[in-house]
């Protein structure tokens, strides 16, 4: 499976602001994102499945426009992505177990799991994920229990030893896309660079513009 992890946005509520989220993800992926994750800690199972139903219109909707097809997964509520059509589901250490969530999503559905460390990293499912988040790179106020950041250098040596495509995940702003590239990263998992800005498309443009400009990975061997 083929995914543009490049510009991912992983929506907060409360970030979003007056904006809100629907409309924060449909200016984001006007102004180019290409991955989108639904998080919400506090709404209910039942409100979270209406939002991202209404929100998997939108990109079906954008697609047809487009002919650009941006998935939406959930993050954690395995209940969530399976009754609201989501094309898959993102998972931490924590949260809903991969091998059950591939059970009940089925072969197709798109499958995350977020990494911190390499015997994470050893005892992952990998051959039923499609991609690994790994992070958080920096220490991030939109997610408080996160583990010890990892930073640049050790995000390049995940990469490194990571066979699955990777997404660089916590405390990522636009200032740091080179450096994520540079580290062979597929993509950039964002909140604050896109959510509460004051132009979502236009923060969304910037960071794939700059996503498309910035250099490949150095060759390194370990």
């Amino acid at each position: 499976m083929s995914l543009d992890l490049s510009v991912y946005l992983v929506t907060d509520a409360d970030g979003c602001g007056a904006y809100g989220v629907e409309r924060t993800v449909e200016e984001a992926i006007a102004g180019g994102a290409s991955f989108v994750q639904l998080r919400d800690k506090h709404a209910d199972d039942a409100a979270m499945i209406q939002q991202a139903r209404r929100l998997k219109l939108s990109l079906d909707q954008h697609a047809a426009r487009t002919g650009h097809r941006v998935p939406l997964i959930i993050n954690d509520r395995l209940r969530v992505a399976r009754e609201s059509g989501a094309d898959g589901l993102h998972v931490g250490q924590s949260d809903t177990a991969v091998r059950d969530a591939r059970r009940v999503l089925g072969a197709d559905a798109i499958l995350g799991l977020s990494i911190n460390n390499r015997e994470q990293l050893a005892g992952a499912p990998l051959e039923l994920l499609d991609y690994i988040g790994l992070g958080p790179v920096f220490a991030t106020p939109s997610k408080a229990d996160h583990a010890a950041p990892i930073g640049l250098d050790g995000l390049a040596s995940l990469v490194n030893a990571c066979p699955l495509p990777a997404v660089a995940i916590g405390g990522i702003k636009a200032e740091h896309v080179e450096a994520v590239r540079h580290s062979g990263a597929r993509g950039m998992a964002v909140v604050s660079a896109i959510c509460g800005q004051a132009s979502p498309r236009q923060a969304a443009d910037r960071l794939a513009a700059r996503w498309r400009q910035a250099p490949g990975p150095a060759l390194t061997a370990e």
